[in-house]
């Protein structure tokens, strides 16, 4: 029934028949594509930056997982210039991680680590991610609270989409050990890892799932600040070609 219900949101498919040939990196992201514009003002996330992109926008990257006889997208968001957050499902069993930023930088992961608490991963990368990085909220929104999620769907270009908190929940998919929130937002499969904003720009939940009624499900951010906090819920995340 889960099965049936649900949908992980990694975008993925057979490619590889093996680890000899990898495929090659995707073109940079589009750079005719212009956001709406923000009513935000100020050197807030949700403010225009000069090339026409939100801080938002600028810390959201797409996760691209090559693995052996696989290859998959999804989204993330940069904590600090050297970190970011995923789902534990888009680093799964890759044998190399690689990152695009906004503006079409290709960047490789240098380590990944992922936890059975939550559908959370945080990879690190020697190259610098960019200047805007995540302002993590201090407490989960709450029903009615409308949220912003920006990522890249379909593994495709940027996308912000808008809805409201629907309430907690338990994990649909059974992963999560404590409750998960369920969002109007429309999303598709590539937006996993993406984050979710508040009114202030805040990220107050990581994407990781969908229905068939086109409910959006997040890890709540009081999750993310208790994993960031306590290192020791973080393992090293498996390699599909050692495995």
């Amino acid at each position: 029934m889960k099965a049936r219900a649900l949908a992980s949101l990694a975008v993925a498919s057979m490619v590889l028949a093996g680890c000899g040939i990898l495929p090659a990196s995707p073109q940079p992201a589009p750079s005719t594509y212009l956001p709406e514009p923000s009513p935000s003002e100020g050197d807030t996330p949700g403010a225009l930056s000069p090339d026409g992109f939100t801080a938002a926008q600028r810390m959201t990257v797409r996760v691209r997982n090559i693995g052996c006889g696989f290859l998959s997208t999804g989204s993330g968001f940069a904590l600090d210039a050297h970190t970011l957050v995923t789902n534990r499902h888009v680093v799964e069993n890759a044998a190399t991680v690689e990152v695009s930023t906004y503006d079409g930088r290709i960047i490789q992961a240098k380590a990944a680590s992922t936890t059975t608490v939550a559908d959370i991963a945080i990879v690190s990368t020697e190259q610098s991610l960019g200047a805007a990085f995540a302002v993590r909220a201090a407490a989960d929104p709450v029903r009615g609270d409308v949220i912003t999620v920006v990522g890249y769907p379909n593994g495709g270009r940027l996308t912000t989409a808008s809805g409201v908190v629907l309430g907690a929940s338990a994990d649909p998919l059974g992963g999560a050990v404590g409750p998960v929130l369920a969002s109007s937002v429309s999303i598709a499969p590539g937006s996993s890892g993406s984050p979710a904003f508040n009114e202030k720009g805040e990220v107050v939940g990581v994407i990781y799932a969908k229905n068939f009624s086109n409910q959006s499900f997040l890890v709540p951010i009081s999750t993310l600040n208790t994993l960031l906090t306590e290192k020791s819920l973080l393992v090293p995340a498996t390699d599909s070609c050692t495995t």
